[in-house]
């Protein structure tokens, strides 16, 4: 993977980009006068990371650019901090202060979603194992700004971590956090879902392993939270309680302990 720039980087833009590439082990580039399109000639089949001043943005040749923002979950945070239900803390049972391992970041929108409600005494962990979307993450979480000081604080205290989440969850003493958290690529997409659609090039696509479930219920001391498509298979496969919302697409599956 490469990091690089936009044309004529601030100083501090400069050494973010340089920071990530060594955070990553990714290289990194010099944009000088060089366009991307001539970038991704020169380094075919490879992702580059542009690290900007206001965003950062992920392309390879062949996909759309996938830009780190929080979409929908920037909304439903601004609804939890007026007090409004949200369904996802509904389904995790979660309480301000918990612990919640979201094993599939993605773009961390979950991951906000938790850290908002959960405030400043909530450690929230956010594992990806693509490291194309990692490094999107900690860098957009990193600096994104989204004008409501509550959120762009919840953003910075997410702890994100490069990881398969098996390995991760196998590596963890038994019931050491409150929530764990998959979100998977559906087994059969959302085609209509603009903010994931981008994101499924980069994703792995593997299907959720009942030993990933197994291992999430031996660290969890509350409860194992599944999202996926309304009436899926999955959730019945891995033994999760689908809590339907009447003609909404997605649901999330429980598993109380």
């Amino acid at each position: 993977m490469i990091i690089t720039t936009g044309f004529d980087p601030t100083p501090e833009n400069e050494a973010r980009a340089l920071r990530f590439a060594e955070h990553t082990g990714a290289m990194y580039v010099s944009r000088g006068r060089c366009s991307l399109n001539k970038l991704m000639k020169r380094y075919e089949g490879r992702e580059i990371l542009v690290v900007l001043q206001e965003t950062v943005r992920l392309l390879v040749s062949g996909a759309e650019p996938l830009e780190f923002h929080p979409s929908m979950g920037f909304v439903r945070a601004k609804r939890i901090l007026k007090g409004e239900p949200d369904p996802l803390i509904e389904a995790a049972g979660m309480e301000p202060g918990d612990s919640v391992l979201d094993c599939t970041a993605g773009l961390g929108s979950d991951s906000l979603l938790f850290a908002v409600y959960g405030g400043a005494g909530s450690e929230i962990t956010a594992l990806e194992s693509s490291l194309p979307i990692y490094s999107l993450l900690c860098a957009g979480m990193d600096s994104y700004v989204s004008g409501l000081a509550e959120v762009d604080h919840a953003l910075r205290r997410i702890r994100v971590m490069h990881s398969d989440h098996l390995s991760y969850l196998r590596a963890q003493p038994d019931n050491s956090v409150d929530v764990v958290y998959f979100d998977p690529m559906f087994r059969s997409p959302l085609t209509d879902s603009a903010a994931i659609s981008p994101l499924r090039r980069f994703a792995n696509p593997e299907a959720l392993a009942e030993g990933s479930v197994a291992e999430a219920l031996r660290v969890a001391r509350k409860r194992v939270v599944l999202k996926e498509k309304a009436q899926s298979g999955e959730f019945a496969r891995l033994g999760f309680t689908e809590q339907k919302r009447g003609s909404a697409k997605t649901s999330y599956g429980v598993i109380e302990l």
